[in-house]
């Protein structure tokens, strides 16, 4: 075995160990190591991509010394590998870049809590991606939705304790579907390891054996799922949750832990129970159906949105069902798209909620979309890395949602009959509104004001954990965008070895 295929049982120990030391250190301290460990995190798993890419091929790490079906094991290749180089960049920068604005808001007796936290829900995400055992996911779920509801808390405002306990109660509902899915999938498979539970639910398949509580387990899971990512109409925890957040906090929150669930759940459609089964048991046409759906309300909410922070947040409703109409198309090029609207919507949303978060400050204080008039002349960085996301998720071309779109049409087209049409129809739709609540507000930005030029405060105006972040954000969706091509040869070619 090569040393790199250590690294990924390195991360998620070393993650851990982190995790626990924090807890101990006051508030500077626990911040950097936190960032010393996203980089670290960062470098290691970098090197396995690299690994992976040059092999072409994934490998399973066994920890401990006892093999399956006993003992516990991580599975990597070229999508895991490719997936958690994006969401360790997107850490790194969430965190650097909403620094300052988590500083000013947290209470310093608290910020080490809020540390172990992002510690924790990094954690998770590694877990999620990496696991082969479909028990060890739910553990790292309710860890996830723990930390999770526990950094939407942390700035102790009414609104925040009270979104903060909304998301924890409809992240458990949806975990607790999800322990039931599993429980009965491991009664008519007695395995927990997703390849030996492929090889039961292949048999059974095969025998016509246990068909209804198959498909009971199937849909369990994907409702699970569903609540948890705010599939419409399962988003109403998520307005309170976003909007009310820290930066760092709704950057992590829109691109990371959303995206570990959709991840998880692509796992166990394709290696737990196998696409074909799942394909022949019609839960992908529901999963269409609210898909589309979420696609079209999810931007008329968005639309109707007062605040910025709200408009952003509503947009991830019509993200997701993106992500969820992909799935729906019973095709491999639509979990291809699916795996890269993650990737890209991850990227950009993140850059919204920082830059958002700090355009409100630069302007005033305000929350309210019709505020920002002028913001570019407050701040040319903070309007510049807003409108790039603005462009970014209306579709732009050269831009990386653009390729989503271009994507799940060509999904639909190979499908045919109605699906081609009625996603045809939500995409246009979609970009539409897109079009008119994103480059509306965007366009205003660089409408100057009556009163000439604001003097910024010195925390909007000299702040280089947020230009870092800001730029390094900005630069990583301008390559995803631009290098499009060979990130989607590559999440295909792993999606044949996937399985």
């Amino acid at each position: 075995m090569h040393f790199v295929q250590n690294f990924p049982f390195f991360c998620i120990l070393l993650t851990l160990i982190c995790a626990v030391v924090t807890s101990v250190l006051k508030g500077r301290p626990a911040r950097w190591l936190t960032m010393g460990l996203i980089m670290a995190v960062t470098a290691m798993t970098v090197c396995v991509l690299g690994y992976t890419l040059a092999t072409g091929d994934s490998y399973v790490y066994m920890m401990g010394h006892f093999p399956a079906p006993w003992g516990n094991e991580i599975r990597i290749g070229v999508i895991e590998a490719l997936m958690m180089t994006v969401f360790c960049f997107v850490t790194f920068f969430s965190f650097i870049g909403g620094m300052v604005p988590s500083i000013r808001e947290i209470e310093k007796t608290k910020y080490n809590i809020y540390c172990i936290l992002v510690d924790l829900v990094f954690l998770a995400l590694q877990a999620l991606v990496y696991t082969n055992d479909i028990f060890t996911a739910y553990v790292f779920i309710e860890i996830n939705t723990l930390a999770a509801a526990g950094l939407v808390m942390m700035r102790q405002k009414g609104r925040n304790l009270v979104a903060g306990v909304r998301y924890m109660i409809m992240n458990l509902v949806g975990s607790s579907l999800f322990l039931f899915g599993i429980s009965i999938l491991y009664t008519i498979t007695g395995h927990l390891l997703m390849a030996n539970i492929h090889e039961g639910v292949a048999a059974l398949a095969a025998s016509g054996d246990y068909k209804v509580p198959l498909t009971i387990v199937v849909a369990l899971v994907t409702v699970g799922i569903a609540v948890k990512s705010a599939l419409y109409p399962f988003e109403k925890w998520l307005p309170g949750a976003y909007s009310n957040a820290t930066p760092t906090v709704a950057a992590m929150l829109s691109s990371l832990v959303s995206k570990g669930y959709i991840f998880l759940l692509i796992k166990f459609y394709v290696r737990v129970i196998g696409f074909d089964v799942i394909c022949s048991l019609g839960v992908l046409d529901v999963l269409f159906i609210f898909g589309v759906l979420g696609m079209i309300m999810g931007s008329v909410s968005a639309v109707r949105a007062k605040t910025t922070r709200l408009m952003i947040a509503y947009s991830s409703v019509a993200q997701i069902g993106y992500i969820f109409a992909a799935l729906g198309l019973r095709s491999e090029i639509g979990i291809v798209c699916a795996l890269w609207h993650s990737a890209a919507h991850a990227a950009t949303k993140s850059m919204l909620f920082v830059s958002c978060a700090e355009m409100d400050d630069a302007c005033g204080g305000t929350h309210l979309r019709k505020d920002l008039r002028g913001a570019f002349y407050h701040s040319p960085l903070l309007a510049l890395a807003f409108s790039l996301g603005a462009l970014n998720l209306t579709g732009v071309p050269l831009l990386s949602v653009f390729m989503t779109k271009v994507t799940l049409t060509q999904a639909a087209i190979e499908v045919g009959g109605r699906h081609m049409g009625i996603v045809l129809g939500a995409v246009a739709i979609s970009t539409l509104l897109n079009a008119v609540y994103f480059l509306g507000t965007a366009m205003t930005l660089f409408i100057p004001t009556k009163e000439g030029d604001v003097v910024l405060p010195p925390t909007v105006r000299k702040n280089p954990f947020t230009t870092v972040g800001l730029v390094g954000l900005m630069a990583l969706n301008l390559a995803m965008g631009l290098f499009s091509q060979p990130f989607l040869s590559a999440l295909a070619e792993g999606l044949a070895r996937f399985a």
